[in-house]
């Protein structure tokens, strides 16, 4: 893990480094330019060369992709739909919807428009992945989205960083209809089916094993996670879907390369979106909201998610 987290230190200040020339030669070609201009210097080319202008072209590009991803992208909710088919489901479907990081801050952000799109995918169960605020004084507007989440066959939740490491005050989910899995196990029925979901509070990873095992193999079982840092741990422990955050998919990622930072114990190997690992599904969602400053206040090629898991009878 100390491997990981050096290589994205690495990428990071690479990252930045790569910005601050830009800026810097920037900012040399300008002043030049200008002390030219003021001592009639006429002759004066070098803010108009191949290379000059392929630098002011860059410096331009940054700029709007900078006020891109501060007014666009955080805004811009993205919904993925997976269909699941599973032989443990004999006639009824049901539909699961996950979000994560909601980081609830001073302003309004997704929460209203969340509330809107998801209700809208009328969803028999409800997730949340953990880190739910970013300050306290959210608390209301973070209930008051919650609360109006509607899914008749129960609402979800499991603690992250933020609640395990940050919050001591009254319970985050309060009157919401939300219900805490720390360390439990629910079966939620609809017809004759049933499917279990398990979650787990991510102070207590070291219980993963003794929760996952008392679950009943011929029930597809869903596990609830902060991190995707458990699944590689989980083998042979009958788990169907893991739902997991925390990783933001880097909230800054760049083109091919993909996230600067995840913060996990695999680094990039797990950072965003679907992987099938050992006969488990694996969904690491992007969240709905930023970390808290002093992190960037932007999303960049990582834009907030709400993600649908239809599990449908083979």
């Amino acid at each position: 893990m100390i491997a990981m987290l050096l290589r994205e230190k690495l990428s990071l200040m690479l990252f930045m480094l790569s910005i601050l020339s830009v800026y810097g030669l920037e900012v040399l070609l300008f002043a030049r330019y200008i002390r030219a201009r003021i001592q009639h210097r006429l002759q004066e080319k070098t803010f108009w060369t191949r290379p000059a202008v392929f630098l002011h072209v860059l410096a331009v590009t940054g700029i709007l992709c900078l006020l891109y991803g501060y007014f666009i992208e955080p805004y811009w909710i993205e919904v993925n739909t997976t269909t699941i088919r599973t032989p443990k489901l004999r006639s009824a479907g049901l539909r699961i919807v996950q979000i994560s990081d909601l980081h609830c801050d001073s302003k309004p952000r997704n929460e209203d428009r969340a509330v809107q799109i998801i209700n809208r995918l009328k969803p028999d169960v409800i997730v949340v992945t953990g880190d739910y605020l970013n300050r306290i004084s959210a608390r209301p507007r973070l209930q008051a989205m919650l609360r109006r989440l509607d899914a008749p066959l129960g609402k979800f939740a499991i603690k992250g960083s933020f609640e395990v490491r940050h919050w001591s005050g009254p319970a985050i989910l309060e009157d919401t209809g939300f219900n805490w899995l720390e360390r439990d196990t629910v079966v939620v029925s609809k017809g004759d089916d049933a499917i279990s979901i398990s979650g787990l509070s991510l102070d207590l990873s070291e219980a993963c094993r003794g929760l996952l095992q008392e679950a009943p193999r011929d029930r597809f079982h869903i596990f609830l996670f902060h991190k995707p840092d458990l699944i590689e741990d989980i083998r042979g422990l009958g788990v169907d879907l893991y739902l997991c955050g925390h990783t933001h998919g880097g909230q800054v990622a760049l083109p091919v390369y993909g996230a600067l930072v995840t913060l996990s114990r695999f680094g990039k190997k797990y950072e965003s979106g679907k992987y099938e690992v050992d006969g488990t599904m694996l969904h690491v969602n992007r969240g709905l909201g930023m970390e808290r400053m002093p992190a960037p206040q932007v999303r960049f090629c990582s834009r907030p998610e709400i993600a649908v898991f239809d599990i449908v009878p083979e």
